[in-house]
Protein backbone atom coordinates (compact mmCIF):
# COMPACT_ATOMS: atom_id res chain seq x y z
CA UNK A 1 0.00 0.00 0.00
CA UNK A 2 1.10 3.56 -0.62
CA UNK A 3 2.63 5.96 1.89
CA UNK A 4 0.56 8.12 4.21
CA UNK A 5 1.01 11.72 5.26
CA UNK A 6 3.36 11.41 8.22
CA UNK A 7 3.43 13.75 11.17
CA UNK A 8 -0.19 14.95 11.37
CA UNK A 9 -1.83 15.30 14.75
CA UNK A 10 -4.28 12.50 15.52
CA UNK A 11 -6.58 14.75 17.53
CA UNK A 12 -6.77 17.82 19.74
CA UNK A 13 -7.59 16.00 22.97
CA UNK A 14 -5.59 13.22 24.59
CA UNK A 15 -7.11 10.00 23.41
CA UNK A 16 -7.05 6.77 25.39
CA UNK A 17 -5.30 3.58 24.33
CA UNK A 18 -5.80 0.19 25.95
CA UNK A 19 -3.11 -2.42 25.20
CA UNK A 20 -3.49 -6.16 25.69
CA UNK A 21 -0.15 -7.97 25.48
CA UNK A 22 0.51 -11.66 24.99
CA UNK A 23 3.84 -13.47 25.05
CA UNK A 24 7.38 -12.71 26.16
CA UNK A 25 9.46 -9.83 27.51
CA UNK A 26 10.08 -8.72 23.93
CA UNK A 27 6.34 -8.18 23.42
CA UNK A 28 6.00 -6.36 26.76
CA UNK A 29 8.82 -4.08 25.69
CA UNK A 30 7.20 -3.56 22.27
CA UNK A 31 3.97 -2.51 24.02
CA UNK A 32 5.94 0.10 25.94
CA UNK A 33 7.29 1.34 22.62
CA UNK A 34 3.76 1.63 21.25
CA UNK A 35 2.88 3.89 24.18
CA UNK A 36 5.98 5.99 23.50
CA UNK A 37 5.25 6.29 19.77
CA UNK A 38 1.58 7.21 20.23
CA UNK A 39 2.17 9.39 23.28
CA UNK A 40 3.42 12.12 20.97
CA UNK A 41 0.17 12.41 18.99
CA UNK A 42 -1.39 12.42 21.71
CA UNK A 43 -2.48 9.10 23.25
CA UNK A 44 -2.30 8.02 26.88
CA UNK A 45 -2.75 4.57 28.38
CA UNK A 46 -5.89 3.41 30.12
CA UNK A 47 -6.52 0.14 31.94
CA UNK A 48 -10.27 0.55 31.37
CA UNK A 49 -11.17 -1.08 28.08
CA UNK A 50 -14.49 0.74 27.87
CA UNK A 51 -13.00 4.25 27.97
CA UNK A 52 -10.50 3.48 25.20
CA UNK A 53 -10.53 5.25 21.83
CA UNK A 54 -7.99 2.73 20.55
CA UNK A 55 -7.48 -0.92 21.51
CA UNK A 56 -4.21 -2.52 20.47
CA UNK A 57 -3.73 -6.28 20.83
CA UNK A 58 -0.04 -7.19 20.83
CA UNK A 59 0.11 -10.88 19.96
CA UNK A 60 2.39 -13.90 20.16
CA UNK A 61 2.36 -17.02 18.01
CA UNK A 62 5.33 -18.91 19.45
CA UNK A 63 2.96 -21.05 21.54
CA UNK A 64 -0.48 -22.24 20.52
CA UNK A 65 -2.00 -21.15 23.83
CA UNK A 66 -0.93 -17.53 23.32
CA UNK A 67 -2.32 -17.59 19.78
CA UNK A 68 -5.66 -18.94 20.97
CA UNK A 69 -5.89 -16.28 23.68
CA UNK A 70 -5.26 -13.58 21.09
CA UNK A 71 -8.01 -14.93 18.84
CA UNK A 72 -10.40 -15.07 21.79
CA UNK A 73 -9.61 -11.47 22.75
CA UNK A 74 -10.09 -10.24 19.19
CA UNK A 75 -13.42 -12.05 18.99
CA UNK A 76 -14.70 -10.45 22.20
CA UNK A 77 -13.82 -6.98 20.93
CA UNK A 78 -16.61 -7.21 18.35
CA UNK A 79 -19.14 -6.30 21.02
CA UNK A 80 -17.10 -3.26 22.08
CA UNK A 81 -17.03 -2.08 18.46
CA UNK A 82 -20.82 -2.36 18.33
CA UNK A 83 -21.23 -0.38 21.54
CA UNK A 84 -18.96 2.58 20.82
CA UNK A 85 -16.72 4.28 18.27
CA UNK A 86 -13.33 2.67 18.78
CA UNK A 87 -10.36 1.78 16.59
CA UNK A 88 -9.12 -1.80 17.01
CA UNK A 89 -5.69 -2.93 15.85
CA UNK A 90 -3.45 -5.94 16.22
CA UNK A 91 0.33 -6.22 16.19
CA UNK A 92 3.06 -8.68 17.11
CA UNK A 93 4.00 -12.09 15.80
CA UNK A 94 0.48 -13.32 15.01
CA UNK A 95 -0.15 -10.13 13.05
CA UNK A 96 3.07 -10.67 11.12
CA UNK A 97 2.23 -14.29 10.33
CA UNK A 98 -1.45 -13.96 9.43
CA UNK A 99 -1.54 -10.45 7.99
CA UNK A 100 -4.60 -9.70 5.89
CA UNK A 101 -6.20 -13.01 6.94
CA UNK A 102 -6.92 -11.36 10.30
CA UNK A 103 -8.84 -8.59 8.57
CA UNK A 104 -10.84 -11.23 6.70
CA UNK A 105 -11.52 -13.21 9.88
CA UNK A 106 -12.49 -10.23 12.08
CA UNK A 107 -14.65 -7.71 10.24
CA UNK A 108 -14.48 -5.31 13.21
CA UNK A 109 -10.68 -5.14 13.04
CA UNK A 110 -9.33 -1.87 11.62
CA UNK A 111 -5.63 -2.55 11.10
CA UNK A 112 -2.82 -5.07 11.32
CA UNK A 113 0.83 -4.07 11.81
CA UNK A 114 3.68 -6.58 11.79
CA UNK A 115 6.83 -6.76 13.89
CA UNK A 116 8.83 -4.37 11.70
CA UNK A 117 6.15 -1.69 11.39
CA UNK A 118 5.29 -0.30 14.82
CA UNK A 119 6.70 3.05 13.71
CA UNK A 120 3.87 3.24 11.14
CA UNK A 121 1.16 3.30 13.80
CA UNK A 122 0.52 7.08 13.82
CA UNK A 123 -0.03 7.21 10.06
CA UNK A 124 -2.11 4.04 9.94
CA UNK A 125 -4.35 5.15 12.83
CA UNK A 126 -4.83 8.61 11.34
CA UNK A 127 -5.92 7.16 8.01
CA UNK A 128 -8.32 4.75 9.69
CA UNK A 129 -9.79 7.61 11.70
CA UNK A 130 -10.28 9.99 8.79
CA UNK A 131 -11.11 7.64 5.90
CA UNK A 132 -12.31 4.39 7.44
CA UNK A 133 -9.76 2.43 5.41
CA UNK A 134 -8.55 -0.89 6.80
CA UNK A 135 -4.79 -1.41 6.87
CA UNK A 136 -2.29 -4.26 6.78
CA UNK A 137 1.43 -3.41 7.13
CA UNK A 138 3.58 -6.56 7.40
CA UNK A 139 6.61 -5.96 5.20
CA UNK A 140 10.07 -6.77 6.57
CA UNK A 141 12.56 -3.92 6.62
CA UNK A 142 16.35 -3.96 6.61
CA UNK A 143 16.17 -2.97 10.27
CA UNK A 144 13.00 -2.40 12.25
CA UNK A 145 12.90 1.33 13.16
CA UNK A 146 11.08 0.53 16.40
CA UNK A 147 14.28 -1.06 17.75
CA UNK A 148 15.51 2.50 18.29
CA UNK A 149 12.44 3.72 20.21
CA UNK A 150 13.24 4.32 23.87
CA UNK A 151 10.20 3.99 26.18
CA UNK A 152 10.26 6.43 29.08
CA UNK A 153 8.66 6.64 32.48
CA UNK A 154 8.07 2.89 32.89
CA UNK A 155 10.27 2.06 35.89
CA UNK A 156 12.65 3.75 38.28
CA UNK A 157 14.50 0.49 38.75
CA UNK A 158 15.08 -1.44 35.56
CA UNK A 159 14.80 -0.96 31.83
CA UNK A 160 14.74 -3.24 28.81
CA UNK A 161 16.98 -2.32 25.90
CA UNK A 162 16.62 -3.99 22.50
CA UNK A 163 20.05 -4.74 21.02
CA UNK A 164 19.05 -6.99 18.14
CA UNK A 165 16.00 -8.54 16.53
CA UNK A 166 15.30 -11.65 14.49
CA UNK A 167 16.88 -15.06 14.27
CA UNK A 168 18.84 -17.03 11.67
CA UNK A 169 18.81 -20.42 13.41
CA UNK A 170 15.58 -21.93 11.99
CA UNK A 171 14.99 -24.50 14.72
CA UNK A 172 12.49 -26.89 13.18
CA UNK A 173 9.75 -26.13 15.74
CA UNK A 174 10.16 -22.35 15.90
CA UNK A 175 8.21 -19.66 14.08
CA UNK A 176 10.42 -16.74 15.18
CA UNK A 177 12.53 -16.41 11.98
CA UNK A 178 9.32 -16.15 9.96
CA UNK A 179 7.66 -13.52 12.16
CA UNK A 180 10.66 -11.51 13.43
CA UNK A 181 12.81 -11.74 10.32
CA UNK A 182 16.58 -12.27 9.98
CA UNK A 183 19.05 -11.20 12.66
CA UNK A 184 19.68 -7.48 12.72
CA UNK A 185 21.79 -5.72 15.36
CA UNK A 186 21.68 -2.09 16.45
CA UNK A 187 24.93 -0.11 16.34
CA UNK A 188 26.67 -0.33 19.71
CA UNK A 189 27.22 3.43 20.02
CA UNK A 190 23.49 3.99 19.64
CA UNK A 191 22.68 1.40 22.32
CA UNK A 192 25.31 2.70 24.72
CA UNK A 193 23.89 6.20 24.37
CA UNK A 194 20.47 4.82 25.33
CA UNK A 195 21.95 3.02 28.34
CA UNK A 196 23.69 6.23 29.49
CA UNK A 197 20.44 8.19 29.23
CA UNK A 198 18.64 5.52 31.24
CA UNK A 199 21.36 5.64 33.90
CA UNK A 200 21.08 9.43 34.06
CA UNK A 201 17.35 8.93 34.65
CA UNK A 202 18.02 6.75 37.68
CA UNK A 203 17.73 3.27 36.17
CA UNK A 204 19.96 0.78 38.02
CA UNK A 205 19.38 -2.45 36.08
CA UNK A 206 19.62 -2.95 32.32
CA UNK A 207 18.12 -6.02 30.62
CA UNK A 208 19.46 -6.49 27.09
CA UNK A 209 16.90 -8.06 24.74
CA UNK A 210 17.12 -10.04 21.53
CA UNK A 211 15.94 -13.32 20.06
CA UNK A 212 19.57 -14.50 20.15
CA UNK A 213 21.69 -11.93 21.98
CA UNK A 214 24.82 -14.11 21.71
CA UNK A 215 24.81 -13.35 17.97
CA UNK A 216 24.93 -9.61 18.55
CA UNK A 217 27.14 -7.75 16.06
CA UNK A 218 26.93 -10.22 13.20
CA UNK A 219 26.29 -8.43 9.93
CA UNK A 220 27.53 -5.06 11.21
CA UNK A 221 30.99 -4.48 9.80
CA UNK A 222 33.53 -3.58 12.48
CA UNK A 223 30.98 -4.00 15.28
CA UNK A 224 31.69 -5.41 18.73
CA UNK A 225 31.08 -9.01 19.67
CA UNK A 226 28.51 -9.57 22.40
CA UNK A 227 31.14 -10.14 25.15
CA UNK A 228 32.93 -6.94 24.12
CA UNK A 229 29.60 -5.11 24.16
CA UNK A 230 28.87 -6.37 27.70
CA UNK A 231 32.21 -4.98 28.82
CA UNK A 232 31.31 -1.62 27.31
CA UNK A 233 27.90 -1.56 29.03
CA UNK A 234 29.54 -2.43 32.34
CA UNK A 235 31.60 0.76 32.11
CA UNK A 236 28.50 2.99 32.08
CA UNK A 237 28.35 4.91 35.35
CA UNK A 238 25.16 4.51 37.38
CA UNK A 239 24.27 1.05 36.07
CA UNK A 240 24.62 -1.52 38.84
CA UNK A 241 23.18 -4.63 37.25
CA UNK A 242 23.23 -6.10 33.75
CA UNK A 243 21.12 -9.01 32.53
CA UNK A 244 20.38 -10.35 29.05
CA UNK A 245 18.02 -12.72 27.32
CA UNK A 246 17.78 -14.93 25.33
CA UNK A 247 20.91 -17.01 24.69
CA UNK A 248 21.40 -19.90 22.31
CA UNK A 249 23.67 -22.66 23.71
CA UNK A 250 25.56 -23.15 20.45
CA UNK A 251 26.66 -19.49 20.57
CA UNK A 252 27.66 -19.48 24.25
CA UNK A 253 31.39 -18.84 23.84
CA UNK A 254 34.15 -19.17 26.41
CA UNK A 255 34.65 -15.41 26.12
CA UNK A 256 31.02 -14.85 27.12
CA UNK A 257 31.28 -17.33 29.98
CA UNK A 258 34.30 -15.50 31.40
CA UNK A 259 32.26 -12.29 31.47
CA UNK A 260 30.33 -13.79 34.39
CA UNK A 261 33.64 -14.14 36.22
CA UNK A 262 35.14 -10.78 35.27
CA UNK A 263 32.26 -8.28 35.19
CA UNK A 264 30.90 -7.46 38.67
CA UNK A 265 27.81 -5.77 37.22
CA UNK A 266 26.79 -8.82 35.20
CA UNK A 267 24.27 -10.70 37.34
CA UNK A 268 24.83 -14.35 38.18
CA UNK A 269 21.89 -15.64 36.18
CA UNK A 270 21.65 -17.04 32.66
CA UNK A 271 18.58 -18.20 30.79
CA UNK A 272 19.90 -20.94 28.50
CA UNK A 273 17.15 -22.93 26.73
CA UNK A 274 18.00 -26.62 26.19
CA UNK A 275 14.60 -27.76 24.78
CA UNK A 276 15.38 -31.51 25.03
CA UNK A 277 17.84 -33.84 26.72
CA UNK A 278 17.78 -36.30 23.83
CA UNK A 279 20.47 -36.00 21.17
CA UNK A 280 18.16 -37.58 18.63
CA UNK A 281 15.45 -35.00 19.32
CA UNK A 282 17.95 -32.12 19.44
CA UNK A 283 19.16 -33.09 15.97
CA UNK A 284 15.58 -33.20 14.66
CA UNK A 285 15.02 -29.79 16.25
CA UNK A 286 18.07 -28.42 14.39
CA UNK A 287 19.48 -27.02 17.63
CA UNK A 288 23.14 -27.37 16.67
CA UNK A 289 24.46 -28.92 19.90
CA UNK A 290 24.29 -32.17 21.89
CA UNK A 291 23.30 -32.78 25.47
CA UNK A 292 26.97 -33.37 26.29
CA UNK A 293 27.96 -29.98 24.84
CA UNK A 294 25.14 -28.29 26.76
CA UNK A 295 26.12 -29.85 30.09
CA UNK A 296 29.79 -29.05 29.48
CA UNK A 297 28.87 -25.38 29.04
CA UNK A 298 26.84 -25.46 32.24
CA UNK A 299 29.88 -26.89 34.05
CA UNK A 300 32.07 -24.11 32.64
CA UNK A 301 29.57 -21.48 33.73
CA UNK A 302 29.57 -22.82 37.26
CA UNK A 303 33.36 -23.02 37.30
CA UNK A 304 33.58 -19.37 36.24
CA UNK A 305 30.83 -18.30 38.65
CA UNK A 306 29.99 -20.83 41.41
CA UNK A 307 26.85 -18.93 42.45
CA UNK A 308 25.43 -18.96 38.91
CA UNK A 309 21.67 -19.54 38.62
CA UNK A 310 20.58 -21.23 35.40
CA UNK A 311 17.06 -21.29 34.00
CA UNK A 312 15.91 -22.73 30.69
CA UNK A 313 13.12 -23.56 28.26
CA UNK A 314 12.15 -27.16 27.52
CA UNK A 315 9.62 -28.78 25.18
CA UNK A 316 7.94 -32.14 25.69
CA UNK A 317 6.10 -34.12 23.05
CA UNK A 318 8.20 -33.12 20.04
CA UNK A 319 7.31 -35.32 17.01
CA UNK A 320 8.85 -38.77 17.42
CA UNK A 321 9.76 -38.27 21.09
CA UNK A 322 9.83 -41.72 22.66
CA UNK A 323 10.01 -42.78 26.31
CA UNK A 324 13.81 -42.99 26.14
CA UNK A 325 13.98 -39.45 24.74
CA UNK A 326 11.80 -38.17 27.57
CA UNK A 327 13.92 -40.06 30.11
CA UNK A 328 17.00 -38.33 28.64
CA UNK A 329 15.32 -34.97 29.23
CA UNK A 330 14.51 -35.87 32.82
CA UNK A 331 18.07 -37.11 33.31
CA UNK A 332 19.48 -33.79 32.08
CA UNK A 333 17.18 -31.93 34.48
CA UNK A 334 18.47 -34.06 37.35
CA UNK A 335 22.06 -33.50 36.28
CA UNK A 336 21.85 -29.72 35.89
CA UNK A 337 19.32 -28.98 38.68
CA UNK A 338 17.96 -25.82 37.10
CA UNK A 339 16.89 -22.95 39.30
CA UNK A 340 13.72 -22.73 37.22
CA UNK A 341 12.25 -24.00 33.96
CA UNK A 342 9.75 -22.66 31.46
CA UNK A 343 8.24 -25.89 30.21
CA UNK A 344 5.76 -26.36 27.38
CA UNK A 345 3.99 -28.97 25.32
CA UNK A 346 5.12 -28.93 21.71
CA UNK A 347 2.54 -27.32 19.44
CA UNK A 348 2.85 -27.40 15.67
CA UNK A 349 3.42 -23.93 14.23
CA UNK A 350 2.27 -23.31 10.67
CA UNK A 351 5.26 -22.74 8.41
CA UNK A 352 7.80 -24.62 10.53
CA UNK A 353 9.51 -27.83 9.40
CA UNK A 354 8.40 -29.85 12.42
CA UNK A 355 4.71 -29.25 11.67
CA UNK A 356 5.05 -31.80 8.87
CA UNK A 357 7.16 -34.34 10.75
CA UNK A 358 5.78 -37.86 11.24
CA UNK A 359 5.24 -39.22 14.75
CA UNK A 360 3.12 -36.39 16.16
CA UNK A 361 2.52 -37.11 19.85
CA UNK A 362 -1.04 -37.40 21.26
CA UNK A 363 -2.01 -34.42 23.43
CA UNK A 364 -2.81 -36.65 26.40
CA UNK A 365 0.71 -38.09 26.39
CA UNK A 366 2.22 -34.62 26.08
CA UNK A 367 0.18 -33.48 29.08
CA UNK A 368 1.24 -36.50 31.12
CA UNK A 369 4.93 -35.96 30.40
CA UNK A 370 4.68 -32.25 31.09
CA UNK A 371 3.05 -32.93 34.46
CA UNK A 372 5.85 -35.32 35.48
CA UNK A 373 8.51 -32.82 34.40
CA UNK A 374 6.90 -29.84 36.10
CA UNK A 375 6.36 -31.68 39.38
CA UNK A 376 10.01 -32.70 39.49
CA UNK A 377 11.27 -29.23 38.61
CA UNK A 378 8.95 -27.66 41.18
CA UNK A 379 10.57 -29.84 43.85
CA UNK A 380 14.08 -28.91 42.67
CA UNK A 381 13.26 -25.18 42.63
CA UNK A 382 11.73 -25.34 46.12
CA UNK A 383 14.77 -27.24 47.41
CA UNK A 384 17.16 -24.66 45.95
CA UNK A 385 15.09 -21.83 47.42
CA UNK A 386 15.07 -23.51 50.82
CA UNK A 387 18.86 -23.71 50.64
CA UNK A 388 18.86 -19.90 50.53
CA UNK A 389 17.41 -19.63 54.07
CA UNK A 390 19.85 -17.91 56.41
CA UNK A 391 21.79 -16.20 53.63
CA UNK A 392 22.06 -12.45 53.27
CA UNK A 393 21.44 -11.30 49.70
CA UNK A 394 21.78 -8.06 47.78
CA UNK A 395 18.22 -7.25 46.67
CA UNK A 396 17.27 -4.57 44.17
CA UNK A 397 13.93 -3.21 45.39
CA UNK A 398 11.39 -2.94 42.56
CA UNK A 399 8.24 -1.84 44.39
CA UNK A 400 5.23 -3.13 46.27
CA UNK A 401 4.70 -6.87 46.52
CA UNK A 402 1.95 -8.24 44.30
CA UNK A 403 0.89 -10.63 47.06
CA UNK A 404 0.75 -8.23 50.01
CA UNK A 405 0.61 -4.42 49.60
CA UNK A 406 2.25 -4.04 53.02
CA UNK A 407 5.37 -5.81 51.72
CA UNK A 408 8.03 -4.77 49.26
CA UNK A 409 9.38 -6.89 46.43
CA UNK A 410 12.82 -7.12 44.88
CA UNK A 411 15.19 -9.52 43.16
CA UNK A 412 18.46 -11.11 44.09
CA UNK A 413 21.31 -11.02 41.61
CA UNK A 414 20.35 -14.61 40.73
CA UNK A 415 16.89 -13.32 39.69
CA UNK A 416 14.96 -14.78 42.62
CA UNK A 417 11.94 -12.80 43.79
CA UNK A 418 12.10 -11.75 47.47
CA UNK A 419 9.15 -10.33 49.41
CA UNK A 420 9.87 -8.57 52.72
CA UNK A 421 8.23 -6.12 55.15
CA UNK A 422 9.05 -2.51 54.35
CA UNK A 423 7.97 0.79 52.85
CA UNK A 424 8.82 2.53 49.60
CA UNK A 425 11.95 4.31 50.78
CA UNK A 426 14.36 2.05 48.96
CA UNK A 427 12.57 1.52 45.63
CA UNK A 428 15.24 1.53 42.96
CA UNK A 429 18.03 0.81 45.43
CA UNK A 430 19.95 -2.27 46.51
CA UNK A 431 19.70 -3.33 50.15
CA UNK A 432 20.77 -6.32 52.24
CA UNK A 433 17.97 -8.79 52.94
CA UNK A 434 18.23 -11.91 55.09
CA UNK A 435 16.29 -14.85 53.64
CA UNK A 436 13.97 -16.46 56.20
CA UNK A 437 11.76 -18.75 54.08
CA UNK A 438 12.06 -20.49 50.72
CA UNK A 439 8.90 -21.20 48.73
CA UNK A 440 8.28 -22.92 45.42
CA UNK A 441 8.49 -19.70 43.37
CA UNK A 442 9.84 -17.01 45.68
CA UNK A 443 11.67 -16.16 48.88
CA UNK A 444 10.66 -14.29 52.02
CA UNK A 445 13.15 -12.11 53.81
CA UNK A 446 13.73 -9.29 56.23
CA UNK A 447 15.70 -6.12 55.49
CA UNK A 448 18.73 -5.76 57.74
CA UNK A 449 20.05 -2.32 56.78
CA UNK A 450 18.86 1.25 57.26
CA UNK A 451 20.45 2.71 54.11
CA UNK A 452 20.89 1.55 50.51
CA UNK A 453 24.08 -0.08 49.28
CA UNK A 454 26.50 1.89 47.15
Amino acid sequence: MGPLFCGRSIGVRRRKIHIKTFGCQMNEHDSSKVLEILGRYPYEETTDLHEADLVFVNTCTVRQKAEQKAYSTLGRLKRLKQEKEVIIGVGGCLAQQKGVDLLDRFAHLDFVVGTHNLHRLPDVIEDVQHTGNRWCETCFRDRAPSMEVMPRGRSRTQAYVTIMQGCDNFCSYCIVPMVRGPERSRPSLQILDEVRRLAEGGVKEIILLGQNVNSYGKGLEGEMTFPAFLRAVSRVEGIRRIRFTTSHPKDLSLDLITCFRDLPKLCEHLHLPFQSGSNRVLKAMNRGYTREVYMEKVDRLREACPTMAITADVLVGFPGEGEKDFEDTMDLIEGVRFDGLFSFRYSAREGTAAAGFPGQIPEALKAQRLKVLQERQRAITRSKNEEMVGRTERVLVEGKSHKNPRDMMGRTRTNRIVNFPGDGRFVGEEIWVRIVTGFANSLRGEAICSRPLV
